[in-house]
């Protein structure tokens, strides 16, 4: 009824999933790489978690997985898990096609069936996942059944990988005492939570384009509206601006605003989503997902020479005083927290949407200059201020090798921290921060494939071009010219990004400076300033 009004080729606004209208926010991002992650590299047969509250994009998140498997790997996936053990182990085989004629009802013949199954896919290189849907619906023997399956391993790995999808009730029902040995088997957890303010507005805006139309016909108040009524949960954004878009149209309203958008709102939310909005609040809406720690421990190797970077005196030179509960919280939390290297480099690799099977994990863990081509690391030491003028997502290192734990910093404002630190999003003052954290860093970045890691006076060719297109971005000198070399005039301006940076003004383009001529560009992830 409103396509044309509003210039659109079709409703935008279904729930129906389309991958055509797929929008990946920074935490369905890490959700996914984690998944893959999972699957591909590290699960070694342990179980993998994944809770959302409904409708914030589990389903759309398993379609996506399904699409980027590697080719040699078999899946069973089952959807309706309200079965019995027997019941599910006989889902499992037919999903992987396999003949259990006179085998049903027999909990062992089926799973002597899998197992042959099992070493046969192992000896052919093949992987084996199973993932389950709405798995908080399994009862208690089910979900018993699920771990004795990860029982059937050869001598020195396990045969299947499986896959836990669930609302957060399945958080719940693993914290009972009789599941614990399953519970103890997970090795990666991660909590997929809503969209916040400004992803919600681009959620709304991704699809309108998609739909075909150059304008959104949401105004901003109506936006902020649609956040606030919404708390940030893909489907029910859906419901509310597909509501309100037909209101707007018998309106003949070519903006869309917060009134209208309160009043869609309050004719399709469902009882139960006005109460989880009403006594969860606004704050659940911008809690980052979690993600777990997980994998089997390593000491890093051939580490990197120190950096260039000049190390401010104070690592916090914010005026505002520690807050003994964030640094105890914080304390805690590095106690406690597992070997979390390998999902902070898949998570990081990700934000770069870079494919973790393109590029070792454990290579880029390693961190040389050029990890792979177009993909640079650096390890150095600086300050928060440092950082924050970088703008970019990084690791931060908390302890010493080999007893070092890593976090993500997803944020930095005035006063507070944002970090992600095995599956858990902690909002700290900068100053605990600066209590345990002794400016240890590493990061990883995208570069062009042929970029050296090092130019100096002489060089010439398409690094240099792209240093002098970045430079003109920092100063607004001259870019890029045909034949362009590094002469005096460029080392000069690299030395006056060098000092803007706080790196030692050198002249010559190495990690430390390679990484501020990247941090100039719009394109690639960047830190959160949301959270003063």
């Amino acid at each position: 009824m409103y396509l044309e009004y509003y210039g659109l080729r079709e409703a935008p606004f279904s729930i129906t999933p389309d991958p055509r209208y797929v929008f990946l926010s920074d935490r369905h991002r890490d959700a996914l790489a984690h998944l893959l992650y999972g699957i591909g590299k590290g699960g070694s047969g342990g179980f993998v978690q994944l809770t959302g509250e409904v409708g914030t994009g589990k389903t759309t998140l398993c379609r996506l997985l399904l699409e980027q498997l590697p080719e040699n790997t078999r899946i069973a996936l089952v959807l309706n898990p309200k079965l019995s053990p027997v019941e599910l182990v006989e889902t499992v085989c037919e999903e992987l096609k396999l003949d259990i004629g006179g085998k049903r009802g027999s909990l062992k013949a089926l799973t002597d069936t899998l197992n042959a199954f099992l070493l046969d896919a192992y000896a052919q290189g093949l992987r084996v996942v199973l993932i389950v849907d709405e798995a908080q619906n399994l009862s208690t023997e089910s979900l018993e059944q699920v771990r004795l399956l990860t029982n059937l391993e050869t001598p020195t790995q396990k045969l299947l990988q499986i896959i836990l999808l669930g609302q957060p009730e399945l958080r719940e029902l693993l914290e009972k005492p009789e599941l614990r040995q399953l519970a103890q088997r997970i090795t990666a957890r991660y909590h997929l939570t809503p969209l916040d303010a400004p992803e919600t507005e681009a959620y709304v805006r991704h699809r309108i384009a998609v739909a075909g139309s150059s304008r959104n016909p949401f105004s901003r108040l109506g936006l902020k509206a649609l956040y606030r009524r919404s708390g940030g949960v893909p489907r029910l954004i859906n419901i509310i601006a597909d509501r309100a878009l037909m209101a707007g149209f018998a309106r003949e309203q070519d903006n869309l605003g917060e009134r209208l958008v309160d009043r869609a709102a309050d004719e399709t939310l469902p009882g139960h989503a006005r109460y989880w909005l009403r006594r969860h609040g606004a704050w659940a809406a911008i809690v980052v997902l979690a993600l777990a720690g997980a994998a089997g421990t390593w000491a890093w190797q051939h580490r990197p020479q120190p950096s260039n970077f000049i190390v401010e005196k104070a690592l916090d030179t914010t005026p505002a005083p520690p807050d003994d509960g964030d640094a105890e919280r914080l304390r805690s939390a590095l106690a406690s927290a597992p070997d979390t290297a390998l999902i902070a480099f898949t998570q990081l690799l990700a934000r770069w949407q870079v494919n973790a099977d393109d590029v070792s994990v454990r290579e880029a863990a390693r961190c040389p200059a050029i990890v792979a081509p177009g993909l640079a690391c650096l390890r150095g030491r600086a300050s928060l201020d440092q950082l924050a003028r970088f703008d970019r997502p990084l690791i931060l290192l908390f302890g010493k090798a080999p007893h070092e734990t890593q976090a993500i910093l997803q944020g930095v404002g005035k006063e507070r921290v944002r970090i992600d630190l095995a599956g858990q999003r902690y909002e700290l003052a900068r100053a605990s921060v600066a209590q345990l954290w002794n400016g240890d860093f590493t990061v990883l970045w995208r570069v062009p494939a042929d970029m050296p890691a090092r130019l100096d006076h002489g060089a010439g060719g398409s690094g240099v071009a792209w240093a002098l297109d970045r430079l003109k971005i920092f100063d607004g000198g001259a870019g890029a010219t045909p034949g362009a070399t590094f002469d005096a005039a460029m080392q000069a301006r690299v030395e006056k990004l060098q000092q803007a940076y706080g790196i030692r003004a050198d002249g010559i383009i190495g990690p430390e400076t390679l990484f501020a001529l990247s941090a100039l560009d719009d394109a690639g992830p960047h830190l959160s300033r949301t959270m003063d």
